[in-house]
């Protein structure tokens, strides 16, 4: 199975809004009650809300395929993380998420040098990740990139309080 990696366009609204749902239910849906997650899932990858995210210059999202099969997604854009040194200009990996079963084979990296590439295609900058506290995995795949914990955050799902660590990669070049 070769693993094709694109630019997801406007058009590509109900693929990532469906890819997004799944991937999030499949690697945290076990932490919160049924109706917290589908309210949040609802609300956060709405058709409406991907389509104004793939039409905004200022973010980019890539689409991970299979077969024709979406199986992974990255998003990037300006940083939104509440941590007093973010600056104007700051870039943010926004998602990084691949179906279960398409995990440790290389896409995630690829997923993230497109998204690398993409947030620093005008030069230097420093960026910005959240990653959930008690995802290990995640933290140690960012530190290859060389993203450090220089913060923490709640992120609220429903009535579940998610502590969620702010990860940093200064500006290099």
């Amino acid at each position: 199975m070769t693993a094709t990696l694109r630019r997801a366009t406007v058009d590509d609204a109900q693929t990532l809004s469906t890819l997004a749902a799944r991937t999030f239910t499949e690697t945290f849906g076990h932490l919160y009650p049924p109706q917290d997650l589908a309210d949040f899932i609802a609300d956060a990858y709405a058709v409406e809300k991907q389509r104004t995210i793939l039409a905004h210059p200022d973010y980019a999202v890539w689409l991970l395929e299979v077969d024709g099969e979406a199986v992974g997604h990255a998003a990037a854009g300006p940083c939104g993380l509440p941590h007093a040194d973010v600056a104007k200009g700051d870039g943010e990996l926004k998602r990084l998420y691949l179906v279960q079963g398409h995990q440790a084979g290389g896409n995630g990296t690829r997923m993230m040098d497109a998204a690398m590439d993409w947030l620093l295609r005008d030069g230097p900058r420093t960026l910005w990740v959240g990653a959930w506290s008690e995802n290990v995995g995640a933290q140690r795949f960012y530190a290859r990139f060389g993203f450090d914990k220089v913060g923490e955050y709640i992120f609220p799902v429903g009535t579940v309080q998610d502590l969620e660590f702010i990860l940093r990669r200064p500006a290099q070049g």
